[in-house]
């Protein structure tokens, strides 16, 4: 199972993707997270501390990593360097395990802008190549809105894109614009979830309002799941009716996908 999670930043996609994890492993499941989003915060979704997550490095950080792998400085443009360098091992030695989920940060490439073309990002192209085409663990991936890291050659491995929206103009035109930009790249199974919702009336409306995307369920505001955040602990631990509504939307994505393999 490969999913991918993305919406506007603060709808809450990355507090569902460490708890999609979580639920994952503790069914028994070998899962993989990766924190694909420049602003990245799965590791405390997750449940790992502040003091673990300090010793995390992001792989695009990795110097050594990237000129060893891809033949070229870090951050240098105009130079030559391996489009397909080496990556099937850096799952295994690269990412931070607990909970039962090994956790990779990917970092964000800070110079020359989205999608430039130098070493680090090569690097990174082809490690998601490599996890989507070729891994068969359950893997995670927390995205920015812009989908960044897939393209045409690794969407179609993506087996359900989920797009989480909350009770906003902003939330919902983001998730309009996250639809066109996954069908653009050939991203097929595409999902609605419904975050932070007072009620049952508001998550209708958003369904109406985004009626192109198949809905998968709905999870209710949560005082716990904000002072968790604040707390820096896992909202995995912090709300059990929470934990309830994230296997609703579980067992209905896997519902989903059935049907629509057999279709």
């Amino acid at each position: 199972m490969k999913i991918a999670v993305a919406g506007k930043g603060g709808v809450g996609k990355t507090t569902i993707a460490g708890s999609l994890a979580r639920l994952y492993a503790a069914e028994r499941y070998k899962v993989l997270a990766i924190d694909a989003d420049p602003d990245a915060n799965l590791a405390s979704a997750i449940g790992i501390t502040l003091e673990e997550e300090k010793a995390i490095i992001p792989l695009s950080k990795m110097k050594d990593l990237v000129r060893e792998r891809t033949g070229a400085e870090p951050w240098s443009f105009g130079s030559y360097f391996k489009l397909n360098p080496k990556v099937d091992d850096i799952p295994d030695k690269f990412s931070f395990q607990k909970f039962g989920v090994r956790l990779l940060v990917m970092g964000s490439v800070e110079h020359g802008g989205a999608g430039c073309v130098c070493p680090e990002s090569a690097l990174l192209r082809a490690l998601v190549r490599h996890l989507l085409l070729e891994r068969d663990e359950v893997i995670i991936m927390d995205m920015e809105a812009g989908l960044e890291h897939l393209g045409r050659g690794t969407a179609d491995s993506v087996d359900a894109l989920l797009v989480v929206v909350e009770p906003s103009q902003k939330s919902i035109q983001t998730a309009k614009s996250i639809r066109k930009l996954s069908q653009e790249i050939g991203l097929k199974n595409q999902f609605l979830l419904v975050n932070k919702v007072r009620d049952e009336e508001e998550g209708e409306n958003l369904k109406k309002d985004l009626k192109e995307l198949s809905f998968l369920g709905l999870i209710h505001q949560s005082e716990k799941i904000r002072l968790a955040d604040l707390k820096g602990k896992s909202p995995f631990d912090s709300d059990s009716k929470f934990v309830q509504e994230i296997k609703v939307i579980k067992d209905n994505l896997e519902k989903a996908l059935r049907i629509k393999t057999k279709d």
